[in-house]
């Protein structure tokens, strides 16, 4: 019928980037991720506040992380490395040095759908970028991640590791994780603020390709190179760590994936960031 309104949904939402653009808005997005680094002092203070809250009256406090992530990789060790037939002795420092990198990633796609709904408050009330909040969220989860490094240097000290010049591939590694959790911050961020469902849809996805991707299996384990392991981002990202801190050194393809991934999430964040920057505050 005439004059009845078109639901408006997350495809057509994605169109729309293209014709709603206007001069000088492309320059503003960008004047607005620069200025938000610049605020480092202000997301580092807020990110560190939070996780002091969260641990508030705890005895040993965010090390409650490294016990929980501990206990579970030793049970999840015993179990699988009996029933995949693989010696303890290799599987645990297999599975620690994937559960670490893991981590990062799928808590900087789970929180990043929460990046603007939970600084509601924070962004109606400070006169700051908005990318400052995108920036706290990356900062909180390195330092929340960086506790279960701790699980893989205790296992590779009972089953000796040993260590090699690949190790130095790892903080390129994180630093590459790190610069796609900012851009997945803000797109999924932005998002969500406008469809409330996507946080349940990313949710269910990540708890999937958890399974999907050799975390607690093996590659090898899968006949052939299967398109669902080769096309699964996660796995790329997960190895560029993973295989220096056992040792190896990723192979170019794995590179390869992970700069794809790269070039196109920003180039999609920064057409939806250009287009609806300005809406955010309104959405919250």
């Amino acid at each position: 019928m005439l004059g009845s309104k078109v639901p408006k949904s997350p495809s057509w939402f994605a169109v729309q980037c293209l014709y709603v653009i206007r001069p000088g808005q492309f320059r503003n997005a960008l004047t607005d991720i620069s200025n938000g680094w610049q605020h480092r002092s202000l997301w580092m203070t807020i990110g560190l506040h939070a996780i002091r809250q969260n641990y508030r009256r705890s005895f040993i406090g965010p090390f409650w992380i490294t016990v929980s992530m501990g206990v579970m990789i030793a049970a999840i060790g015993m179990l699988y490395g009996q029933i995949f037939k693989i010696d303890v002795r290799e599987y645990l420092p297999y599975l620690a040095a994937g559960f670490f990198p893991w981590g990062l990633i799928s808590s900087l796609v789970n929180d990043g759908c929460q990046t603007f709904i939970s600084a509601e408050n924070l962004i109606k009330q400070l006169n700051a970028p908005l990318s400052i909040h995108a920036y706290r969220l990356v900062w909180s989860n390195l330092l929340i991640s960086l506790h279960t490094i701790w699980v893989f240097v205790a296992i590779a000290l009972v089953f000796p590791v040993e260590i090699e010049w690949s190790w130095l591939l790892v903080p390129p590694g994180i630093a590459l994780i790190l610069l796609n959790g900012l851009w997945v911050a803000l797109l999924l961020g932005l998002l969500c603020a406008r469809f409330r469902d996507i946080p349940m849809i990313v949710g269910n996805i990540v708890q999937v390709l958890f399974f999907m991707t050799p975390i607690f299996w093996q590659v090898d384990m899968l006949p052939g190179r299967s398109v669902l392991l080769d096309g699964n981002p996660f796995y790329h990202f997960v190895t560029i760590v993973r295989g220096p801190l056992l040792g190896q050194v990723p192979a170019f393809e794995h590179w390869a994936a992970v700069f794809a991934v790269t070039i196109i999430g920003w180039t999609l964040t920064l057409l939806a960031y250009t287009a609806y920057r300005w809406r955010i505050s309104y959405w919250v």
